[in-house]
C-alpha cells in the first residue's frame, strides 16, 4: 500500500468508527446492558489519548517519566476550576471563600449563546493542557538533566507532591483542598436539539477530542521534531554531534507529553462526576504504563488497542468475576470479590510473555495492513503455482 492509500483507508475507518458510535449512541438507552459498551468508550479514549502521551516521552523520546498522573490532576483541576456555573460556586466551595470567579462556559455562552458555551469548554480543555505543560516546564528545568531511573523518580515524586499539596488547606479557596469539586460541564453537555428531539453526542465527543490530540502526536513524531525525539531515544552522543540540542528537544518533548496528558486529565474529569486529588494516585501512572508496555513502547497504535483492551477487559468483560457469575457459570465460592484481578493479571502475565514487545512492537496499523494486504494479494498466485505443481 502507497501512504495515499494509508490515508484514505485510515479516512474511511475514522468515519465509519465515528458513524457508528453517533449511531449506537442513540439506539442505546442507559437502562439497557449495553449502555456499558458506551461507558467504557468513553473512558478508554481517555487513557488511550495518556497513553499516547506518555509513549511520545518514553516511547520515542526514550525519557522515562513517571509523572503522568500528577499532569493530569492538573489539568483536571483547571477545567474543573473554570466551567463551575458562578452560581453553584458557594455550593461547592461550602468551606471557603472561592477566589476564582469565572467560568469559560458561562461568559461565553452569555455573549455568543450555546456556541459561546461550547467555544467555553474547549478553551478550558486546551487551559488544561497549557497549565500542566507550565508545570512540565518548570518541573523539567532541574530534573531533565536526570537520567533513567532518577528520572523516573523525580517526576513520580513530583506528582505525589502536586497531590498533597492540593488537598493542602490553604489552597481551599482554589483547589476545595481536601473536598471534591463538582457542578461543572460534563461530557452529557454535549447534546444537539433538533426539533422536540436530543440527539446525544457525549461518547462521539469523547473520542473526537482523543482522535484530534493522537492525530496532533503522529503529525508531530512524523516530523523533524520527532525525528530529533528518535535520534536521542538511540544515541544521545551521536544525536548530540549530528547537532541536535539534546536538552532543548528533551524539555519540547516534555512539554507535549504534559500538555496532552493535562487535556486527558480535563477528559477524565468530563467522564467523572467528581475531581478529587486524592484519585490521581501513582497507581494511574502505572496503569497507564502498562498499558504503553503492553501495547508496545514506540508504537502509538499499539497504545490505543491496548488501552481499549485494557479498560474492556478491566470494566467490562471480566466484571462477572467479582459477582459469582461469569459467562454463565455460576460459582459464588470462586467467582468472588477480587477474583476478577487474578484472572486480569494472568492474562497481562500471558500477553507479556507471548509478546516481549507488546501487542504491536514499534509497528503501527497502517505499517501492518499493508502487510496484511500485500499477504492477500500473493495467496491467489502461491495457490496457482501450487496447482501446477506436478504429483511428486
Amino acid at each position: 500500500m502507497t501512504k495515499n492509500k494509508h490515508r484514505l483507508l485510515t479516512g474511511a475507518l475514522l468515519i465509519l468508527m465515528f458513524s457508528l458510535i453517533i449511531y449506537l449512541e442513540q439506539v442505546i438507552k442507559p437502562t439497557d446492558a449495553a449502555a456499558m459498551l458506551l461507558t467504557v468508550l468513553k473512558k478508554s479514549s481517555v487513557y488511550a489519548l495518556v497513553a499516547v502521551s506518555m509513549n511520545l516521552l518514553n516511547g520515542f523520546t526514550g525519557l522515562f517519566s513517571l509523572g503522568q498522573a500528577g499532569f493530569m490532576l492538573l489539568g483536571a483541576y483547571t477545567y474543573a476550576i473554570f466551567t463551575i456555573p458562578l452560581a453553584d460556586r458557594a455550593f461547592v466551595y461550602q468551606y471557603y471563600n472561592c477566589v476564582v470567579n469565572f467560568s469559560f462556559p458561562e461568559a461565553l455562552g452569555n455573549l455568543m449563546g450555546g456556541f459561546g458555551a461550547l467555544l467555553g469548554v474547549f478553551i478550558a480543555i486546551i487551559l488544561a493542557g497549557l497549565v500542566a505543560a507550565a508545570a512540565a516546564w518548570l518541573i523539567g528545568l532541574p530534573v531533565l538533566r536526570l537520567r533513567s531511573d532518577y528520572l523516573a523518580i523525580a517526576t513520580l515524586g513530583f506528582a505525589e507532591i502536586i497531590r498533597a499539596v492540593f488537598q493542602w488547606g490553604k489552597l481551599g479557596p482554589v483547589t476545595n483542598a481536601a473536598n471534591p469539586l463538582k457542578n461543572y460541564i460534563r461530557l452529557n453537555f454535549f447534546q444537539l436539539h433538533i426539533g422536540g428531539a436530543s440527539v446525544n453526542l457525549s461518547t462521539s465527543a469523547s473520542v473526537l477530542i482523543a482522535t484530534i490530540c493522537i492525530g496532533l502526536i503522529v503529525l508531530l513524531v512524523n516530523s523533524s521534531y520527532g525525528r530529533a525525539f528518535k535520534a536521542i531515544r538511540e544515541d544521545e552522543i551521536a544525536a548530540e554531534a549530528m547537532g541536535v540540542s539534546l536538552y532543548r528537544h528533551k524539555q519540547l518533548a516534555f512539554c507535549i507529553s504534559s500538555f496532552f496528558a493535562g487535556v486527558g486529565g480535563a477528559m477524565l474529569a468530563m467522564f467523572a462526576n467528581t475531581v478529587q486529588a486524592n484519585n490521581f494516585k501513582a497507581a494511574m501512572t502505572y496503569e497507564i504504563l502498562l498499558i504503553v508496555v503492553l501495547g508496545g513502547i514506540g508504537s502509538i497504535s499499539g497504545s490505543c488497542i491496548s488501552a481499549l483492551l485494557f479498560i474492556f477487559s478491566s470494566e467490562w468483560w471480566l466484571r462477572g468475576l467479582d459477582s459469582g457469575n461469569f459467562l454463565g457459570i455460576s460459582a459464588p465460592l470462586v467467582f468472588r470479590n477480587g477474583f476478577r484481578l487474578v484472572v486480569f493479571s494472568l492474562i497481562i502475565m500471558i500477553v507479556v510473555l507471548f509478546f516481549r514487545r507488546g501487542i504491536m512492537g514499534d509497528k503501527e496499523l497502517p505499517y501492518v495492513a499493508g502487510r496484511l494486504w500485500g499477504m492477500l494479494r500473493a495467496l491467489p498466485g502461491k495457490a496457482r503455482r501450487k496447482a501446477g505443481e506436478p504429483n511428486g
